[in-house]
């Protein structure tokens, strides 16, 4: 654990990436009493590199159970709703793709080989608006 006393109580932390300029952090904390919270951080970068502009949520064990309902059932209204037709599982290929050419890059340089050239931009993956658990 981290030596710094204002992050004493960080047991867990989660880094979700998402886009160029947005990150989420989802951090279980331990109160002084052994018990646990969960904060969630929105972290923007701002538009003229004048640092982050960050927004955090508490959320405590008791509400944990109505907050996952109330999120799951917003976000199922959006998918089947709203938005049926959209596919929601690109993130996901894409996230893999960009991973296994990652992998693939990292393999070739570890044995010393491989392809210089790069692809065009348009065939390069958006790795901006990847999620990095």
């Amino acid at each position: 654990m981290d030596h710094d006393p204002k992050r004493q109580d960080l047991v867990k932390s989660l880094k979700v990436r998402a886009g160029r300029r947005r990150t989420y952090f989802l951090d279980v904390r331990r109160t002084k009493g052994d018990d646990f919270y969960i904060t969630m951080t929105e972290s923007t970068r701002r538009f003229h590199g004048d640092g982050y502009e960050r927004h955090k949520i508490f959320l405590y064990k008791e509400d944990f159970n109505r907050f996952l309902s109330g999120l799951e059932e917003n976000i199922n209204y959006i998918k089947t709703e709203l938005m049926p037709d959209y596919d929601f599982d690109e993130f996901d290929r894409r996230q893999a793709e960009y991973e296994a050419r990652k992998a693939e890059e990292e393999r070739l340089e570890r044995e010393g080989g491989g392809d210089d050239s790069s692809p065009d931009d348009d065939e390069k993956p958006a790795s901006e608006d990847q999620i990095d658990w």
